[in-house]
């Protein structure tokens, strides 16, 4: 059963004549997600917020960093870096202020976002590259940020889950940053799209077939890179000694196999996993609050378990 509230979006969606991302350049489908956050996002919340800057491996890569309004100046918290979604293609530090400002506030820790490079004017595997790099920074400037290194974690939602999961991977491999945690809000862990939910939610639910493969056909630039672990994290043979993980996924998205899959072979590895499937919902639905009041607790949960995971001693 789809979400009435769901439901009412899209039929409004169709009604008001919105454009599917598919049919639209790669400028324009970001100015109109940047647009239509303010119909369907919760009013942002009062978070103390700083606009930073790192070098990155092709330029400077740009950071917001939130600590929760209720924080001490000199607290030193655990933090979130957090990569935000948009098909490797759209979204920015701005589409995804209201979330990563509710997990601050939420969790108790510092959230520091990551403005990493877009495609198609950059390939895969360039925002796994920035994002590797923006972990590596912020654990190494842990001390100026006033956040544990011992407590970080890495999260994203959709193709920023895609990217947080590779980053864990990616640090397991590199032997450091140690992570503490991984959030996973419906994450891609599949370039392959052969899932059964790419095929039963794949007309109908705001996300679909036609705008995954402009998303995928963007970013990936050789099929055969479907097949490297940096673009589909379940593909990974050893998945074994991974920090453990929260997977919210949602019963009507395409991608809704992809992160059972994954949290699955999580658990089979060893990890401690946990998944949470909002059954009634659509992709995307964790950033309209404003519309669909599941997705303000899913926010509430993603936050309360970031409190308990990277609370000391965890």
């Amino acid at each position: 059963m789809l979400h009435p509230q769901a439901r009412a979006l899209l039929d409004l969606m169709v009604e008001k004549g919105i454009p599917p991302t598919h049919t639209l350049a790669p400028p324009e489908a970001r100015a109109m997600y940047r647009e239509r956050r303010s119909f369907t996002q919760p009013e942002p919340p009062h978070c103390l917020v700083r606009e930073l800057g790192m070098p990155g491996p092709a330029g400077p890569i740009a950071l917001r960093l939130y600590r929760p309004a209720a924080s001490e100046p000199s607290a030193v918290l655990p933090a979130l870096v957090y990569y935000h979604g948009g098909g490797w293609v759209i979204g920015d530090l701005d589409t995804h202020d209201t979330l990563c400002r509710e997990l601050a506030n939420g969790s108790g820790c510092a959230v520091v976002s990551v403005d990493y490079r877009l495609a198609p004017e950059h390939r895969f595997p360039a925002a796994v590259d920035d994002a590797i790099a923006a972990l590596r920074w912020v654990h190494d400037h842990a001390a100026q940020l006033q956040v544990d290194p011992a407590r970080v974690a890495v999260g994203g939602d959709s193709a920023g889950g895609n990217l947080a999961a590779v980053v864990a991977i990616a640090a397991r491999e590199a032997g450091g940053p140690a992570l503490a945690f991984q959030l996973l809000i419906y994450p891609a862990t599949d370039m392959r799209r052969t899932a059964p939910s790419h095929r039963t939610n794949g007309q109908g639910y705001l996300l679909t077939s036609d705008s995954i493969a402009y998303y995928h056909d963007h970013y990936i630039a050789d099929a055969a890179q479907d097949l490297d672990w940096r673009a589909s994290p379940l593909l990974h043979e050893n998945l074994q000694g991974l920090p453990p993980a929260f997977v919210l996924t949602a019963g009507y998205d395409p991608l809704h196999d992809e992160g059972l899959q994954y949290a699955q072979r999580l658990t089979a590895a060893g990890n401690r996993a946990a998944l949470v499937c909002f059954e009634r919902q659509i992709h995307g639905f964790a950033l309209m609050g404003r519309v669909i009041d599941e997705a303000n607790v899913a926010v509430q949960l993603c936050a309360a378990t970031l409190r308990q995971a990277l609370r000391p001693g965890a």
